[in-house]
């Protein structure tokens, strides 16, 4: 990872004005000081070995030279080598009282501090640099949002948050370069970057492991569709495994120096990618994706015109007819003056994890999270503390849906010297974990006659709130479908296909203790006389036949379906448990399959195509001999006339 743009920027500055500030140089030996202009006149000749040279016979003349060693450390700056330009700075600086024309050296000098994690060192020499008043205000400002931070990554390390990394098998950890982890939400697919080598060659591309066995599989290129000789990376899949989005740069359709770009799985082959198009790429970077849980909600990382920092975390949906919107910055308090960047939005949707160096951390990237509150509203970023941050650029962090594992990666020095990452899988401390726990629902649609897979359309709704929640789509060819459960909620769950009766299940999420992965494979019903449905999310008091709240999402459903089928007739019909006596049970039936034939004429749907009846206790689906069984024989169904 880079170092920020204005420290860079700063750096330069303090190169050029720290040897004007200083004073002529003095030493007790009149030699030293005669090699120290010799030296200064080969530096401006450029010739700076020469002139280390001279210095360094200026300090075996007098081993107390400090403006020697300075002007050692200027050298190797300008000739970039930072461990020479650290030693000297120390030294030269050791060996002289506060100045405050050397206030640059100090800055320099607690900048490289700050790079080693000596925090305390650090933040002293940054405070030498503003006793010297500085006029240069970004410098300023550098400086003291540093102070903080080694303030701030000093109480951290008092209290480390307890986590233990694991390194994964270098079964999966076979390439130098490895990192942006994500998994599937039923975390059977680990997907992630991946290069060879650090040569310009050995480009980025994605790859995939599967966990079979109790283990992660050799990873595999996921797709010759997806993965092409230019660099493919920071990918994003979405929680059934069927939308990817991931970054490719300078292709011959890009808008800007990186895009987006889209693929969908059918079966098993991956359509060919395509750029996201103007509404969503820029001119300018557009990187780090984030896909939400069903692929209509999509965050990424950008430099585009429009926003609070260097890089900044946008967001875009998905419309209705399969277009994307035009993007939104996040804006406070998440995005920065300083660069916020690779987000993860959790599968439950509600916890954004993101790196910064512009909120308060330990030092260049940190990991931080976000919650929304009830109103949907982004909190403050909370920093994920030490050792997860450290003084270094941290990188991404994944957490799968039930908030139990995390992936991320993780920058080594091998014995040879050479840099390399590597992921790390790790167990979710609770302060750590998203907002919401979540879990699973997964199966396959059929054909309730051939026993044929179908593309469908899968829907959650949250039925309190009368909300979609999450969309997505079996499989074509399998009928497979994923989709996202989180606790809190009661969930009305709707699967169609043009042709066919809906399927309409419920899933009440507001007491439950724990979130166990739901098998569901569901038939769909051809649309023809005599097939029914019941009606899974339509609900009323006990002995009562007034609709409650909670059945609207159900309710315009019917209307929906009414609408798109105007040729046919249907019955509703209303069913009771055994409970009452059976004159007052077929009463309350009737007026509950009333109630909803009412509901649907009352919004336009022909009276003459609904009729209702009440069945009462007569029809049981189970014997009612236990209170679930009963639950299932208190029931609305529709039958097709």
């Amino acid at each position: 990872m880079l170092k920020p743009l204005l420290l860079l920027t700063l750096i330069a500055l303090s190169v050029a004005t720290t040897c004007l500030a200083q004073d002529r140089p003095a030493s007790n030996s009149r030699k030293a000081v005669t090699l120290y202009y010799k030296a200064e006149e080969a530096a401006q000749a450029r010739d700076f070995n020469k002139a280390l040279a001279y210095l360094d016979e200026a300090i075996e003349r007098d081993p107390k030279y400090a403006d020697a060693y300075l002007k050692i450390a200027s050298l190797h700056r300008a000739m970039g080598n930072k461990p020479e330009v650290f030693e000297n700075l120390q030294k030269g600086l050791s060996l002289k009282p506060f100045n405050a024309g050397l206030m640059n050296s100090y800055f320099d000098l607690a900048d490289l501090y700050f790079e080693r994690g000596d925090y305390e060192n650090a933040r002293k020499n940054f405070e030498f640099f503003l006793r010297g008043k500085p006029r240069n205000g970004r410098m300023t400002d550098f400086a003291r949002q540093q102070i903080q931070s080694a303030e701030f990554a000093a109480e951290a390390m008092k209290k480390p948050v307890s986590f233990n990394p694991v390194r994964l098998p270098s079964n999966v950890n076979r390439f130098e370069l490895q990192y942006f982890p994500s998994t599937t939400a039923d975390q059977r697919h680990l997907i992630f970057t991946a290069r060879a080598g650090h040569r310009p060659d050995q480009d980025e591309n994605i790859f995939v492991s599967q966990y079979r066995d109790n283990q992660w599989s050799p990873p595999s290129s996921i797709s010759p569709a997806i993965n092409t000789s230019a660099n493919e990376g920071a990918a994003t899949i979405s929680g059934d495994g069927k939308t990817i989005v991931f970054t490719s740069c300078n292709r011959p359709d890009s808008q800007g120096d990186c895009d987006l770009y889209i693929s969908f799985r059918s079966g098993d082959e991956w359509s060919k990618p395509k750029n996201m198009g103007t509404v969503v790429n820029s001119k300018a970077w557009d990187s780090q994706p984030s896909l939400s849980a069903d692929g209509r909600t999509l965050y990424f990382t950008s430099t585009r015109p429009g926003g609070i920092g260097k890089e900044d975390i946008w967001v875009t949906r998905l419309n209705e007819d399969g277009s994307w919107q035009k993007p939104e910055n996040m804006g406070e308090p998440v995005n920065s003056k300083g660069r916020d960047m690779a987000p993860f939005i959790h599968v439950s949707g509600s916890t954004l994890y993101f790196v910064s160096d512009g909120h308060l951390g330990m030092g260049g990237l940190d990991v931080f999270m976000t919650k929304q509150d009830n109103k949907s509203k982004w909190g403050a970023p909370e920093n994920m503390g030490y050792p997860l941050n450290t003084h270094a650029d941290e990188g991404s962090l994944f957490i799968t849906a039930d908030n139990k594992k995390g992936y991320y990666s993780r920058q080594e020095m091998t014995e040879a010297g050479a840099a390399t990452i590597q992921l790390y899988e790790l167990d979710v401390p609770e302060n750590w974990r998203s907002k919401v726990k979540s879990t699973y629902a997964q199966g396959r649609v059929y054909h309730a006659d051939t026993k044929k897979p179908i593309a469908a359309v899968v829907q959650l709704y949250d039925v309190n709130a009368d909300s979609l929640v999450q969309q997505v789509n079996s499989d074509k060819v399998s009928g497979e479908y994923t989709i996202v459960l989180s606790d809190g909620r009661q969930y009305g769950l709707y699967v169609s296909a043009p042709g066919f009766l809906m399927n309409s299940l419920h899933f009440d999420y507001t007491s439950r203790k724990s979130l166990d992965p739901v098998a569901l494979d569901v038939y769909l019903k051809p649309i023809k006389s005599g097939a029914a449905i019941v009606l899974n999310n339509l609900f009323f008091d006990t002995g009562q036949y007034k609709l409650e709240r909670e059945s609207k999402t159900e309710l315009d459903k019917l209307i929906t379906f009414m609408r798109q089928n105007p040729s046919i007739k249907i019955e509703i019909s209303g069913h009771t448990d055994d409970i009452g006596s059976d004159a007052d049970n077929k009463v309350l039936s009737e007026r509950r399959a009333r109630s909803v034939a009412d509901y649907l004429r009352s919004n336009n749907v022909s009276k003459d195509r609904i009729t209702s009846v009440g069945h009462g206790e007569s029809k049981p689906v189970k014997p009612n001999t236990s209170d679930e069984n009963r639950s299932q024989n208190r029931r609305i169904e529709m039958r097709v006339l």
